[in-house]
């Protein structure tokens, strides 16, 4: 079995303590993660009704795996698919591709998410791959190509003049119109460590009343543009 198949096998495994059950959730996300690592855990913790404490539900670590699971599967589709396509294309004498496929795109600026894992998009995993499969087919969803939000964008200052971003999952829409390339995240870094030990959720799987104070739009309009991504607050 491949490392995904194997460690999604060890996730199920009720013979296993929670805290390895854990990890092997991890690893999985080393090897599939369309959000990023951090912002997918995040997202799989708040889909899965994670609790703090992993022995109140340890089926939440079930549910989350097979949601990636799913995902997983639809990406693997459509890559044998674009796979033969691109043979098809080289056969042809057409080396060259107009674009990148959307799971071969470096860590884009456009994903502000990559910097605030809180920012990600609220769809399923599934649904994401689905509507980034139907991108590189051609299609022509409406709204945000990431989450769909077809709201006005909201406008983050970035030192020489103004970006738009999605006011859903923070999707740069309208780049900055200087030459230079901005990345774009919280004035101070997101506490990753309270991420992964669930800071953001109750004992019960719910949203955490506490922490972090501010999500969605209001997040988005607290972000800061930045030149580079050495800039970035950790």
């Amino acid at each position: 079995m491949t490392s995904f198949l194997t460690h999604r096998a060890r996730v199920h495994d009720a013979d296993l303590p929670p805290h390895r059950r854990l990890g092997a959730l991890r690893t999985c996300l080393t090897e599939f993660a369309p959000y990023g690592l951090r912002a997918t855990y995040h997202h799989l913790t708040v889909s899965a009704r994670m609790p703090r404490h992993l022995a109140a539900d340890p089926d939440s670590l079930v549910r989350a795996v097979e949601e990636l699971h799913e995902a997983r599967q639809l990406w693997l589709s459509r890559l044998e698919r674009y796979r033969a396509q691109r043979r098809a294309e080289k056969r042809a004498g057409r080396r060259e591709v107009t674009g990148p496929a959307w799971w071969d795109r470096p860590r884009a600026a456009d994903q502000v998410w990559f910097n605030d894992p809180f920012l990600h998009p609220r769809s399923s995993l599934p649904d994401y791959v689905r509507r980034q499969n139907a991108l590189l087919d051609g299609a022509a969803p409406t709204g945000c190509p990431a989450c769909g939000e077809e709201g006005p964008v909201v406008w983050v200052p970035t030192g020489t003049g103004r970006a738009g971003l999605c006011r859903g999952c923070a999707r740069v829409l309208v780049p900055c119109p200087c030459v230079r390339r901005h990345h774009y995240g919280p004035e101070r870094g997101p506490n990753w460590r309270g991420i992964w030990r669930r800071a953001h959720l109750t004992d019960a799987g719910e949203p955490s009343p506490h922490w972090p104070v501010l999500l969605g739009t209001a997040r988005v309009e607290r972000l800061v543009g930045y030149d580079s991504p050495l800039a970035l607050p950790r």
